[in-house]
């Protein structure tokens, strides 16, 4: 661990931080794990939110004792982030931060889908341009999978189906994971360990774990950490999607977040036009020639105005 004292004798090597936990970062540098904390300099004035998190790119320097001091972070290309109201102003708390792709696990059945929050995740995943990817998990409890799911792959977005009972959509999944910083959310019982667990054994027990941990600690002490996949690449649990991301949105740009909206608002006779009532609406005569699924067109409209 670091002490304040910093020794001469150090050489400089690039990481990636996999586990933060009270101002310790370990930091994946290719050569082995390096427990790290930031440079003094790095703190100074006020924060107005986390300097280093999990998922953070890192140059560091290397202390005689093995232990190492966070020089720089480097840009971040994009972060799911929480918002946390303090006195002095507004504070944004790295949950993760360089996501390559954000995967949100629902079940078929058992618990039933929650396709409201899938959008409002979809919604955030979209604000932030993260690449969303949806697992349709317990298929074997459904006769037709698609006819819940389909839509969304309609849409454009990517849809796998899974099932951990019959060992389906599994290795798609895996090539889907592989080589990228995956952020995984879902709602408790679709089956999230069960399905890491056939991915790689061992793999989902780890990650609940430390889920667990951080439902039940606060947010500021608990561990957070990046799982490795034996094909190369992380997951990482980010629990609490549903309040993320939406804080700041007005409700005029909510269109621009669902993807067979967005391109029909030019079409739009008003430029205020809120796709609820006004004539002239492209979105309604969309909606109208069923060309916009109903479901997905409420969500928009809950959302615009606030609502959960």
């Amino acid at each position: 661990m670091t002490t304040g004292i910093y020794l001469t004798n150090t050489s400089t090597k690039h990481g990636l931080i996999i586990k933060a936990q009270s101002g310790f970062f370990w930091a994946e540098t290719g050569e082995g794990l390096i427990i790290c904390q930031l440079r003094g300099k790095l703190k100074q004035g006020r924060a107005k939110g986390d300097i280093a998190a999990l998922g953070d790119q890192v140059e560091l320097s290397v202390l005689d004792d093995g232990s190492g001091v966070i020089e720089s972070v480097r840009e971040r290309k994009q972060v799911i982030a929480r918002i946390d109201p303090r006195p002095g102003g507004v504070y944004q708390q790295v949950l993760l931060a360089n996501p390559d792709q954000a995967v949100f696990i629902f079940a078929c059945a058992n618990p039933n889908p929650k396709l409201r929050m899938l959008d409002r995740f979809l919604v955030i995943a979209e604000k932030q341009r993260i690449p969303p990817v949806i697992v349709a998990n317990k298929t074997d409890l459904v006769d037709e999978p698609k006819s819940i799911f389909g839509m969304y792959e309609s849409i454009g977005y990517r849809v796998i189906y899974t099932s951990t009972k019959h060992q389906t959509g599994l290795e798609e999944l895996r090539t889907q994971l592989q080589k990228k910083l995956s952020a995984f959310a879902g709602p408790s019982g679709v089956g999230k360990s069960s399905l890491l667990n056939a991915l790689q054994p061992g793999l989902g027990l780890a990650v609940n774990e430390i889920s667990t941990a951080m439902n039940k600690g606060r947010h500021t002490t608990v561990t957070r950490q990046l799982f490795p996949l034996d094909g190369g690449g992380y997951v990482a649990d980010t629990p609490g999607w549903k309040s993320l991301g939406l804080w700041d949105t007005q409700p005029e740009e909510m269109d621009a977040y669902f993807p067979e909206l967005r391109g029909l608002v030019e079409s739009c006779q008003f430029s205020d036009c809120t796709h609820q009532h006004e004539p002239g609406c492209a979105v309604l005569k969309a909606l109208k020639a069923g060309t916009i699924h109903p479901e997905r067109y409420e969500s928009f409209v809950r959302l615009r105005s606030g609502k959960e």
